[in-house]
């Protein structure tokens, strides 16, 4: 497999509209929530509500995929998702942009599933492994650019021109799908859509313990991912005073780090297989996690342990995050789309409740974040170890 194929390029940018609408507006916090009136708080339900929507379409995207292949699900995601960027361009509340936030990610998500269920279409496990750690390679400069954008954006033309690049990002997209993206998925002989055969689908991956063990592995490492997503904007630019415009600097010094741990993952795959590399990694967010736990908890953190400790934490995701992936959806080339969908459902599951945990639990420390932490990386690494590290052959 050539290292930039066109289309896992495509699907890197499909996929990296995600992290492009989360971490862009990152560094507006603080300019929303003083344009609409909004308690720190509440601005932080925006991206809640996002997570909401990130979970929920995946869910929907994933049986439509397969039934009807990965490209008409495409369309009609990329369509939502510019409608409602523009609406959040000309919100006058914070209720109108928890809610248009929430139809933005409906719609953005198809591109983060159907990805998966491409890559799981063309690839084994090795190469899946692969693909998906090229892929955070793409993807990756969605954290690293777009808080410093974010920044540059929001003091010079306002948060609202930020809505507005998304917008146009996801129409380039849209264009590219449309001229570019080859169907995958051959739906000739592919069943009926039924809302029981759905549902049935879905239990029968749910009761398949290895499959949900490396799934739920992601998703833990996931949650405390996007916890620290909604709660460092208030942590580094309030609590430690850092400046809204230099905050895609450290956003963006974290995301460096899954990037090349990403492909040190590639490289390290030629040797060793995904679930060893997998059961070595964790051993990072769980000793990150707990250290910083306990450095706020005696009164002993300061930013340079804090910056450290999160790095850690953070880069440990280029070796969890394409392996979970890849083992979870090994052998389920009959219904990749809808194991995509269970995959991305529940990690952007976890990925909701941190983000709300952040938005309700606000005690302007960075307590509630480090206690995140710390539960997310030892919680993977404790379920990772509760059966074997190969998945069961369906």
């Amino acid at each position: 497999m050539r290292y930039f194929p066109p289309w896992l390029l495509l699907l890197g940018a499909l996929t990296a509209l995600g992290p492009l609408s989360i971490d862009m507006y990152l560094p507006s916090f603080p300019a929303i929530s003083h344009s609409l009136g909004a308690t720190p708080g509440s601005v932080q339900l925006t991206l809640a509500s996002f997570f909401i929507g990130l979970a929920i379409g995946q869910a929907i995207y994933g049986p439509f995929s397969d039934r009807f292949g990965r490209k008409p699900p495409l369309y009609f995601g990329l369509a939502i998702y510019i409608l409602a960027s523009i609406g959040c361009v000309f919100v006058t509340d914070i209720n109108q942009l928890i809610a248009l936030r929430f139809l933005q990610a409906l719609g953005g998500c198809a591109g983060m599933v159907i990805s998966r269920a491409v890559v799981r279409d063309r690839c084994n496990v090795q190469e899946m492994a692969k693909a998906f750690s090229t892929l955070m390679l793409i993807m990756g400069l969605a954290p690293i650019l777009a808080p410093i954008v974010g920044g540059w954006v929001v003091t010079t033309l306002g948060w609202r021109a930020i809505f507005a690049f998304q917008m146009l990002f996801a129409l380039i997209c849209f264009i590219n799908v449309h001229f570019f993206f080859k169907e995958t998925h051959n739906t000739q002989h592919s069943p009926a859509l039924e809302l029981g055969k759905v549902l049935t689908g879905y239990a029968t991956l749910i009761r398949d313990k290895a499959f949900m063990r490396h799934t739920l592995t992601g998703s833990l490492i996931m949650g405390g991912f996007f916890g620290y997503i909604a709660a460092s904007p208030y942590i580094i630019i309030e609590l430690f005073g850092v400046p809204a415009e230099h905050f895609g600097w450290i956003f963006g010094s974290n995301a460096a780090g899954f990037i090349i741990s990403s492909q040190f993952n590639v490289r390290a795959l030629k040797n060793h297989s995904s679930a060893n590399l997998l059961r070595r990694a964790l051993y990072l967010p769980a000793i990150s996690g707990l250290s910083l736990f306990l450095l706020q908890i005696f009164g002993l953190l300061n930013f340079p342990l804090l910056l450290l400790g999160l790095f850690v934490f953070i880069t440990s995701m280029g070796f969890i995050t394409p392996n979970t992936s890849a083992m979870a959806l090994q052998y389920q080339s009959k219904q990749a789309g809808l194991a995509s969908a269970l995959l991305g459902t529940l990690q952007f599951g976890c990925a909701t409740l941190a983000g709300l945990l952040m938005g309700l639990w606000h005690d302007n420390s960075a307590l509630p974040l480090l206690t995140l932490l710390a539960a997310c990386g030892t919680g993977a690494w404790l379920l990772n170890r509760t059966g074997p590290a190969t998945v069961a052959k369906a």
